[in-house]
């Protein structure tokens, strides 16, 4: 089995520690295969360096999703527009967002969720760009959001029932809001197509000073055959390229 790629976010490190520029080409020299949510106007910049860019923003907004068939209309035009974007550019994934709850139950909210995925799918199949749901924590970053536990993000991909979308299991949101994470992973990594990671509390590096027992939790996802990228996503607490250089290194043994 291969090694899982290994990718890093834009915003954690740019623009707060380092410059678009210098954080390209750290993350280059570093050895990292790509780059995470990068911001359009710098896709050219990253690929000059060798560099995938491994998942991009497929529309706007975290709070306003595909839970609301009053916002379906836009989430297309952005989605379509996006995946010509991805195809062109070789990317992989382009995030989407279930929407706040703002007093929709969830039975409801996953049903429409899944009939704004569905009317793109078969756009992600043709551009071979797969269309991944965030599930993320409703209890510390994103009050009401509501894809905030597998089960129920699972659940819309599931009832779209296209190869190319499905979740991406950001591990730091989910310690928040479930534990559990190996055993969520080993059941339904066959819908997961997108993993992001970070230290609990605080969201930041990977290491003694948090919770998660990430060489057990990547050792288990390299058990499930996983063949994407693995993503980290958190807040460097030390000089930023010293860490994204320890964090390739301390991880590329359990990613094997």
């Amino acid at each position: 089995m291969s090694a899982i790629a290994q990718s890093i976010a834009w915003w954690c490190f740019v623009p707060a520690r380092l410059s678009p520029p210098a954080f390209v080409r750290a993350v280059a020299e570093a050895g990292y295969a790509g780059i995470d949510l990068v911001p359009p106007k710098y896709f050219e910049l990253v690929k000059a360096h060798g560099l995938a860019i491994s998942g991009a923003l497929g529309h706007a907004s975290i709070e306003l999703g595909l839970n609301r068939r009053d916002q379906h209309d836009r989430i297309e035009r952005e989605l379509r527009a996006n995946l010509d974007r991805a195809e062109h550019y070789g990317i992989a994934n382009l995030l989407c967002f279930s929407g706040n709850r703002a007093g929709l139950d969830d039975a409801t909210g996953a049903a429409v969720s899944a009939e704004g995925l569905a009317r793109v799918a078969p756009a992600a199949e043709a551009a071979g760009v797969t269309l991944v749901l965030e599930v993320l924590n409703s209890k510390v970053d994103h009050p009401g959001y509501q894809a905030d536990h597998t089960a129920w993000a699972v659940a819309v991909c599931q009832r779209v029932g296209s190869p190319r979308v499905k979740v991406l299991y950001d591990i730091y949101h989910m310690q928040i809001m479930e534990g559990d994470l190996i055993r969520t992973i080993q059941t339904f990594h066959p819908l997961i197509g997108h993993y992001h990671t970070a230290g609990n509390p605080g969201r930041h590096d990977l290491d003694a000073n948090q919770e998660i027992n990430y060489p057990a939790v990547l050792r288990a996802i390299g058990a499930t055959g996983y063949s994407g990228y693995v993503v980290h996503e958190y807040l460097p607490q030390g000089e930023p390229v010293a860490a994204l250089r320890a964090t390739l290194a301390d991880c590329a043994p359990y990613l094997r």
